[in-house]
């Protein structure tokens, strides 16, 4: 049973006598049913939250702890049965083995004792007494917590209660938080350990670790991006055929210019001698993979600018178009910024619950009073539960954007009177949206999830089985993630349309799903036609700002070569460089796609008669019936038989036939 609130609503003008378009507002009880199950699913996130919260401790993952549970840095409450445990460490921020030259895994730990101490030595230190001077000089205990500076060289016990000796000179270094040997061998030794034990142990704590060590570059470069995607925004909004050329010039260079650097750096540092860490190889493999990446990118991009380069004039012309809804709905720049500020609220707390869930583990007391946390079961199914949260949330937040524009675009559109808009569009949208279109932007952002997951899953399984796996398997591992790609890419387009459709209509999401169809199966051609331009202007305008906000990192990371592990900040860089151009660039090619879909609607219902008249503006009829490709689609329309419409509403066909399904089941 359908279960409707409203009614199709006509006004009158009272200057022209012409019928006003007001949508179809009701709802589906299925919709209503959507909405239930995305709030119970975030009913289960919060379980997972308060689980997290109460059993993690995401300090321990970030800035390490001891070997008796003590983490670095904090203040730390007491753990029954070991001794040492409790200790106010809030000075002590850097976690020191006392073999640190002779590291071993055991069960996938490592078998010195950890120690949180003030500062590293930096000078080698060959006997007892050197040691017992340097915690006196720099009140830096080298020892076990129980035995006193005093009796460092009394204690018979001392051999095993302090450092192995000699001890090397170590470094303050901000990777893990460790103070890491600087003696060649040991040094060698010492972070190959490390970084094996974190690899089998926490992926993340690599990323987070990588993004401490270049915390100050990676929040400059975050705010050059944005500044980046503030100019571009800007560039669109007064675009010209001179400011276009000078675009399409700074992007040419600018993408030959980066990838001439990244092969000078691969060269550079596949010379330097220095190189001995894994993880300096493994920067150098990622330098490769970003220059070959970019070389690609670069090729491709010059050749559709070639191609392209005669179409720039009807690249200024849509994007006046689509400034000119801008121009009456000014807010509509602002809705990304909101946008965006809510998805960084929302993806901080996904990650400190993830921390969270990754120490998610009970104190366990071994031998001679020591710590070991074990991890719970259960936990990985909460992880992936978790994860399923972060991707439809993150659609359902996008989703809702895309709704809110459309609907203001629809609302302009459909207006009679182009000189006076009616206010307050956005929060008009906004509050309908909330009101009556929640289950439907759940719905699309769920099919996009359904979507994605798989992929997800089967880019686990690759990485798991790379090692076994022959070329074939590997072939078709890359063929599936090209084709669940592509189908990601379709059905966000199509989900753009059902969300126009919806705001034109007033329908559910399947309702609108038919309808956005029965549109695009006949005008898919023409409407990808006009849109190809200005999307390519637009994704031109995310290469821009990407581009460059990652040369700004290739030259900081570069000149700060003791970051030894800069590939994972570089990458997240470049990730939220992409992310921060396309929320505030979208907004010109949502209300572009949804511009043309409700031309394509009203050129569908309407003639162009005195009984029914077009919508749309004379300019941009104009534009449409200039534009070449185009001339077979108007005299296809003009040709088209009126329909006998009593009431003069265009969007008649679609709206009645769901208002009849409505009656239908109140009776």
């Amino acid at each position: 049973m359908a279960c409707c609130w409203g009614e199709y609503q006509v006004s009158v003008d009272g200057i022209s006598g012409q019928r006003e378009w007001r949508p179809l507002i009701y709802r589906k009880c299925t919709d209503v049913l959507w909405l239930i199950l995305f709030f119970l699913f975030w009913a289960g996130l919060m379980f997972i939250t308060g689980y997290a919260v109460t059993a993690g401790s995401a300090e321990r993952l970030v800035y390490g702890y001891d070997s008796y549970g003590n983490i670095c840095g904090r203040k730390n409450t007491h753990i029954e049965g070991a001794p040492l445990s409790g200790q106010d460490m809030t000075n002590k921020k850097h976690v020191f083995f006392l073999n640190s030259c002779g590291l071993e895994i055991k069960n996938l730990k490592i078998n010195s004792i950890a120690l949180c101490v003030s500062s590293c030595p930096q000078e080698q230190l060959n006997t007892l007494e050197d040691i017992q001077l340097f915690a006196k000089n720099n009140g830096s205990c080298l020892c076990v917590y129980n035995l006193n500076i005093s009796s460092y060289t009394l204690n018979p016990k001392a051999a095993e209660l302090c450092p192995t000796l000699p001890v090397p000179p170590s470094k303050s270094f901000p990777l893990f938080n460790r103070c890491v040997p600087q003696n060649p061998e040991c040094y060698s030794q010492f972070a190959s350990i490390l970084i094996n034990v974190v690899n089998e142990v926490d992926a993340f704590h690599r990323i987070l670790s990588g993004i401490m060590a270049g915390r100050d570059t990676v929040i400059g470069l975050s705010v050059l991006a944005l500044a980046f995607s503030l100019i571009m925004v800007l560039t669109f909004r007064f675009i010209t055929t001179l400011l276009v050329h000078i675009f399409v010039t700074l992007v040419v260079f600018g993408l030959l210019f980066v990838s001439g650097v990244l092969w000078w750096l691969y060269y550079d540092y596949t010379n330097d001698p220095s190189i001995e860490l894994e993880t300096e190889k493994e920067n150098v493999k990622f330098l490769l993979g970003f220059a070959i990446l970019s070389t690609v990118i670069t090729m491709v991009l010059l050749s559709l600018i070639f191609v392209l380069r005669k179409r720039i004039q009807l690249t200024v012309q849509l994007f006046w178009f689509a400034n000119k809804i801008i121009s009456r709905v000014p807010s509509l720049l602002f809705q990304p910024l909101w946008t965006f500020l809510i998805l960084i609220f929302f993806w901080v707390f996904w990650v400190a619950v993830l921390l969270s869930l990754g120490t998610a583990g009970s104190a366990q007391v071994i031998s001679g009073g020591q710590v070991e946390y074990k991890i719970l079961s259960g936990i990985r199914y909460m992880w992936w539960y978790h994860l399923v949260g972060l991707i439809w949330t993150s659609e359902f937040i996008l989703a809702c954007q895309q709704m809110t524009i459309a609907g203001a675009v629809v609302t302009c559109y459909f207006n009679r009177n182009k000189r006076s808009s009616p206010q307050h569009l956005i929060l008009s949208s906004i509050s309908v949206l909330f009101c009556y279109h929640q289950g439907t932007v759940v719905k699309g952002s769920f099919l996009i999830t359904i979507v994605r997951i798989p992929r997800i899953i089967l880019m686990y399984l690759y990485d798991a089985l790379k090692e076994k796996e022959s070329a074939c398997a590997r072939c078709m591992f890359k063929c599936c993630f090209c084709c669940f790609w592509c189908l990601e890419r379709c059905l966000r387009y199509f989900n753009q349309h059902v969300y126009t459709t919806t705001a034109i209509n007033g329908t559910n999401f399947c309702t609108s799903a038919k309808d956005a169809l029965f549109i695009l199966a006949k005008n898919s051609a023409n409407i990808a036609f006009i849109n190809c331009f200005g999307d390519f202007i637009i994704f031109l305008g995310k290469v821009f700002v990407v581009c460059f906000t990652v040369f700004g990192g290739l030259m900081a990371f570069n000149y700060h070569r003791e970051f030894h592990v800069w590939v994972v900040p570089l990458l997240l860089v470049a990730l939220f460089a992409c992310l921060v151009a396309h929320s505030f660039l979208s907004v010109f090619e949502v209300v572009m796609d949804a511009l043309f879909f409700c031309f394509a609607v009203d050129m569908e219902t309407n003639d162009g008669s005195p009984e029914k008249p077009y919508f749309m503006d004379q300019e941009l009829l104009s534009f449409v019936n200039h534009s070449n490709k185009l001339t077979e689609w108007g005299k296809n329309r003009k040709q088209k038989t009126p329909r006998n419409n009593e009431d003069g509403t265009e969007l008649q066909p679609m709206v009645k036939q769901e208002q009849r399904r409505c009656d239908e089941d109140l009776k």
